[in-house]
């Protein structure tokens, strides 16, 4: 029941999603890519994941199922164990007398289906569904973070209390604290922790020592949010856990210290950041998680679009020139980076990175990890790679003004450089590089495109609708040039052509919505074209204000306007826009 390419390109045709022009460009780049239709239009913003499973499950005439936001019977899902829904993407959600009905990423998994025919004993019904409804069908295996560190404080009382005795840790041994780490109960409550994280899509966990109790927290869609407290006579031995995994000094608690670790969760590659701080109570720790996997993303699923979207494809068809992204820490830089290298990672092109840390891997690019201790540094690394003979270049950053005067050089010389920088802003990246001694003339001759951005939390489904008021929009007014967002609405055909924003239906939480008012993030984006008006500025020494000024005049939406731009769309809140441009 496979869809073949022939199926997808007829179907679209038909359906006239896509012009026969358009068609014929995504099946050249289908065969340079050596990847099917269906990959090559959903990374080009055709469809979304979501529509292309519905256009196959059409195709096949198997009836699509939707389950995000559903909550299934226990009883039926535990018909198939959970080791099997994971390893087949497979999950039960209805059972009728004689038959019952699961819903799969693969239909054409006929030894999962038997194996769960033999099982049950029932007729089995497949039904289609999307990778988004899997994961909210297999949350529902896990039982909720306090009930299982219960279960094992519960069952392992005992053991708990004989580690307990074995304090103070500060004159143990690091012998006697391995042992401690190696307990089993430490073990599971490590793996709870990080397994726990992983599935609610954490991107760190703090373990932070109180005067009486271990505090455990979890940054979700970049808020930080209280997840477990632990007993204080365990934070001794889960700290040795952790230094264990990390491979760090277990008798070192001073001195803060850097590790890290990975751990493969159903098939997924989570590496860990650690980082320690000794404290008044303690030490405490935070993890970064990083996945491993950087496939599925696109420039459209990050949240580009419109002009800021077409500026950026062609400044990748380049094969000289400096692409930059800016922002604070935690603003999704690397993924833009990652898709960015992803989109251009093809068998023709050379590409080279030097990152600190590496987050993401990536098949057929060659990576390299700073190492400042022994003199691998961005600028030393730099160095080295331009004689690689590399087509392509990333820097995961340009801290200082080596590495901008090199960066600067290698795009100059027959490099695609791709890079970031802590700036508030698009514009602010200029200033920000001539403070680095970089000449002006040199930055007209390589900036090609800049990207400002944050992140914004996006909203679950557990929404209403409701209407702004005029003076709601009047207070908007003074902080975004909301003329120029609804031009942008019309253009896209989100909005009626003669629609005013007391009409445009915002959407907010619904008060019953709680902590699944918002699930995942989506960017904001400023995407700065450095035209000629711009390069004349930057020559003439024009300050951030000007060349920001320069790009709106020229139809740049800042990151406030598309905040309001997705707002009015659906995907976020304004005041979740407002809340993550002022910090």
């Amino acid at each position: 029941m496979h869809v073949e390419d022939s199926q997808i390109k007829d179907f679209v045709i038909d359906a006239g999603l896509i012009s026969k022009s358009e068609i014929e460009e995504v099946e050249k780049e289908s065969k340079t890519k050596k990847k099917p239709i269906s990959d090559i239009l959903v990374a080009k913003g055709k469809f979304s994941d979501d529509d292309l499973r519905r256009v196959q499950a059409y195709i096949l005439g198997i009836p699509f199922i939707n389950l995000k936001g559903q909550t299934l019977n226990r009883d039926i899902l535990n018909l198939i164990p959970e080791p099997i829904a994971r390893k087949h993407n497979v999950v039960a959600f209805s059972k009728k007398e004689d038959s019952l009905e699961v819903a799969m990423l693969d239909t054409d998994d006929l030894q999962a289906l038997n194996s769960i025919k033999k099982k049950v004993g029932l007729k089995i019904l497949p039904r289609l569904t999307d990778s988004e409804s899997m994961r909210s069908a297999l949350l529902q295996y896990q039982k909720n973070l306090k009930d299982e560190f219960g279960d094992i404080i519960k069952n392992e009382s005992d053991v708990i209390k004989t580690i307990s005795e074995k304090m103070p840790a500060e004159e143990a041994s690091p012998g006697d604290l391995k042992k401690l780490a190696e307990e089993l109960p430490v073990v599971r409550i490590v793996d709870t922790l990080l397994k726990h994280a992983i599935i609610q899509n954490a991107s760190d966990i703090h373990i932070e020592p109180m005067e009486d109790q271990i505090l455990v927290r979890y940054r979700i869609d970049g808020i930080l949010n209280d997840a477990m407290i632990l007993p204080k006579h365990i934070g001794y031995s889960l700290v040795a856990r952790i230094k264990v995994l990390s491979s760090l000094k277990l008798d070192e608690k001073r001195l803060p210290q850097d590790g890290r670790f990975k751990i493969d969760l159903n098939g997924e590659k989570v590496s860990f950041r650690v980082s320690t701080l000794p404290v008044y109570y303690g030490e405490k720790i935070v993890m970064r998680l990083l996945r491993e996997s950087v496939s599925g993303f696109t420039l459209e699923s990050l949240g580009f679009h419109g002009e800021g979207l077409e500026l950026l494809h062609k400044s990748l068809q380049r094969t000289t020139g400096l692409i930059l992204t800016t922002g604070p820490t935690g603003s999704g830089k690397s993924t833009t980076l990652y898709t960015m290298l992803d989109i251009l990672n093809t068998p023709d092109v050379n590409i080279s990175t030097i990152e600190d840390p590496i987050e993401y891997q990536i098949k057929r690019i060659n990576q390299t990890q700073v190492k400042p201790e022994i003199g691998l540094t961005f600028a030393s690394g730099l160095r080295t790679l331009v004689r690689q003979d590399p087509n392509i270049i990333m820097v995961g950053e340009i801290r200082d003004n080596e590495t901008a005067s090199l960066a600067i050089n290698a795009s100059l010389t027959g490099h695609l450089v791709l890079s970031t920088l802590h700036t508030n802003s698009a514009a602010g990246a200029v200033p920000r590089l001539i403070d680095m001694k970089v000449e002006p003339f040199l930055l007209i001759s390589t900036i090609d495109a800049i990207i400002g951005q944050r992140l914004v939390r996006k909203l679950s489904s557990k929404t209403e609708e409701y209407y702004l008021s005029k003076s709601e929009v009047d207070s908007i007014s003074k902080a975004v040039n909301l003329d120029k967002v609804l031009e942008f609405l019309r253009k896209e055909k989100i909005v009626k052509e003669n629609a005013t924003w007391v009409e445009i239906p915002f959407h907010r939480p619904k008060k019953e919505a709680g902590e699944e008012a918002f699930k995942g993030r989506i960017g904001i984006y400023e995407v700065l074209n450095v035209s000629s008006a711009i390069k004349d500025s930057i020559i003439k020494g024009g300050t951030t204000e000007d060349i920001e000024l320069q790009a709106e005049k020229e139809g740049m939406l800042t990151m406030i306007e598309d905040g309001i731009f997705k707002a009015a769309q659906g995907l976020t809140t304004i005041e979740e826009v407002l809340r993550v441009i002022s910090e």
